[in-house]
């Protein structure tokens, strides 16, 4: 049992720390000369560099807050996993937590698919995604996975 747990464990906390670099880095999108993440779009033209911010479009501003909800609501799933563990009587399940998880899996998948349908807007047409879009989808499967086994998870005394 207790190697079980320390496997969700590690499995949360993966899917977490790969919300907060996914969220944080600036390789959401990568070309030759520019860079786009969910705050900042930057360009290099001529030796100039520019930036434009994430405030010219609702729908980077809705991406932006579905990512930060997930790690949010992440964080808080691992919170309450661990409280849980304490105060949960014999046989209960940790549902909340679970739930919580698969609400933080949801979001972060709204957010990629957002953010996948709209970015010719923002980027141009000659870029690709970057690794922190890729970490952000597979954080997505981390999250919902982790979150079902919650779900399926018994305490045991």
């Amino acid at each position: 049992m207790l190697l079980l747990l320390l496997g969700i464990i590690f499995l949360h906390g993966a899917g977490l720390v790969l919300l907060f670099v996914s969220t944080i880095v600036s390789a959401w999108t990568v070309g030759y000369s520019s860079t786009a993440d969910l705050w900042t779009n930057c360009t290099t033209t001529n030796g100039a560099y520019s930036c434009d911010t994430a405030e010219t479009g609702e729908w980077i501003q809705a991406v932006q807050a579905l990512m930060i909800l997930s790690i949010i609501f992440s964080f808080i799933s691992l919170f309450l996993f661990f409280c849980q563990l304490f105060t949960l009587q014999k046989g209960g399940r940790f549902f909340l937590t679970g739930v919580f998880q698969i609400f933080a899996s949801l979001f972060v998948m709204s957010g990629a698919i957002i953010y996948t349908v709209k970015s010719p807007d923002w980027v141009h047409a000659s870029e690709s995604y970057g690794f922190a879009y890729i970490l952000a989808w597979v954080a997505f499967p981390l999250a919902l996975i982790s979150g079902l086994i919650y779900l399926i998870l018994r305490k045991r005394e």
